[in-house]
């Protein structure tokens, strides 16, 4: 017993120092949208709407493509770890190919918001300026994609901290050119919701020349041979690989998100107050997922680059460990909101019509936090073994089967006999909440038999002679 907790030990101070960096990452892009959201809320009602609909239209767009990029984080891991710099190298070029081809349909599909028109069902002022913030954040999307290649890249050599820092420094020039931008200035004109999608786009340009000259000359890099001879040739194989993979990455990633964020959608027709509620806890357990889901991230890089090298068993003990520490921390903090919950709420809001409306909700966010950090703990360190359609079926099952459906169907009493105490939003989340327990009942099921299945295979292969 004390061996393996040296052992469980040693694993967690690996997995921590990768850690850290993802989630401090991750924020700085959350408060992208915080940016936009307060300065186009202190310009005009209207612009929030177009905001509101557009940022909804264009993390939809984004999420799902991202997902295809970030397949290079898995293979280059395995690469990393079986000491093929160069492969890694290539799978980063074939990886920018990647980018940039699925940023052509993403920017059509945003430069012409039809359907988004259609589903939002917009007022005419609204809809001219969500045009014109859809057509700036377009030219955003490319980038985006490139630093999205960048991030899977680094991260997978266990160069987090070089993305972290990017990041953050993209979130420092994000503010004061979103205000600039937004309200104007001097010669500059006020653009509002217009310039929230300007500004993001002339950052995410900024980062991605940024990491490009950071790949250039950092030392690091060198034994990688990503420079020479200019963007390297599309190799299809090589493509067709990280596609085989990404795609139901991003798919897994897309059911996810728009599984969750839907239910704003349905929890609407209740009124404002139930949907405002709903807004607060949605967002704490947002700002909640980010740490399950570093944890994750750093777990699986490990777990990959172990695969490479040919440990597996050292692969199998680090995942295991990775959601054992995953799983404790998550209820950790579940537990820590639980028993805060009421004065945390009072820090969004003082009306106690909207506080009474979010309290019921966050009720449920040790057991929604602690399924919703094993799901997306084993879905990541699935991916370490390049696995992810089984996940993407698991994924549809449940967070749209169950967790989205059945929402709907208890929230809105379709049966005639819910009783009254789960009918409305707390029906949705109660709904999410077993949706992601499936997820995370049938994912960690999943992994386990993954991974008994690889050991017995070992047992069964006779050692070499000698």
């Amino acid at each position: 017993m004390s061996g393996r907790w040296i052992g469980w030990r040693a694993d967690v101070a690996r997995i921590v120092p990768l850690a850290w960096p993802v989630f401090a990452g991750q924020v700085a892009m959350v408060l992208f949208a915080t940016v936009d959201t307060v300065l186009v809320a202190r310009y005009s009602a209207v612009d929030l709407a177009a905001l509101a609909v557009g940022a909804a239209a264009y993390i939809t767009v984004f999420i799902g493509l991202m997902g295809v990029v970030l397949a290079v984080a898995p293979i280059v891991g395995q690469l990393y770890g079986a000491r093929r710099l160069e492969a890694a190298g290539e799978q980063l070029h074939q990886a920018v190919w990647l980018a940039l081809g699925l940023a052509l349909p993403g920017c059509l599909l945003l430069a012409f918001p039809q359907p988004f028109l259609a589903l939002s069902d917009a007022s005419p002022e609204v809809a001219a300026r969500l045009r014109g913030y859809l057509l700036a954040i377009a030219c955003a999307l490319p980038a985006g994609l490139l630093f999205a290649a960048y991030r899977g890249f680094n991260n997978a050599v266990s160069r987090p901290k070089a993305v972290m820092a990017l990041q953050v420094s993209g979130l420092v020039i994000k503010l004061p050119l979103a205000a600039l931008l937004v309200h104007g200035a001097g010669p500059v004109p006020a653009l509002g919701v217009v310039g929230c999608g300007v500004s993001t786009a002339l950052v995410m340009w900024c980062l991605v020349f940024i990491a490009w000259q950071v790949m250039r000359r950092d030392p690091f890099y060198a034994p990688f041979a990503i420079f020479g001879h200019g963007l390297r040739p599309a190799h299809w194989p090589a493509i067709a690989s990280q596609l085989k993979l990404g795609v139901p990455m991003g798919g897994s990633v897309l059911i996810e998100v728009t599984g969750f964020a839907s239910m704003a959608f349905f929890i609407s027709r209740f009124g404002a107050t139930p949907v405002a509620g709903h807004q607060i806890a949605a967002n704490l357990v947002s700002l909640l997922f980010m740490v399950p889901m570093a944890l994750g991230n750093a777990t699986s890089t490990l777990a990959a680059q172990s695969v490479g090298a040919g440990a597996l068993r050292d692969a199998r003990r680090v995942a295991w460990h990775g959601i054992e520490f995953t799983a404790l921390v998550a209820l950790v903090l579940g537990t820590l909101l639980f028993f805060t919950r009421e004065g945390v709420v009072r820090l969004y809001t003082h009306d106690e019509v909207i506080v009474a409306a979010a309290l019921p909700l966050l009720a449920w966010v040790v057991l929604f936090h602690f399924a919703d950090a094993m799901q997306i703990a084993s879905a990541l360190v699935l991916r370490a073994w390049r696995i992810a359609t089984v996940p993407l079926v698991i994924y549809a099952t449940s967070i749209w089967g169950l967790g989205l459906g059945g929402g709907y169907a208890v929230a809105f009493n379709l049966s005639g006999n819910v009783p009254a105490a789960l009918q409305g939003a707390r029906g949705f989340w109660v709904a999410s909440t077993a949706g992601l327990g499936a997820a995370a009942l049938g994912l960690t099921l999943f992994l386990a038999w993954v991974l008994r299945q690889q050991r017995e295979r070992e047992r069964a292969t006779p050692a070499p002679a000698g």
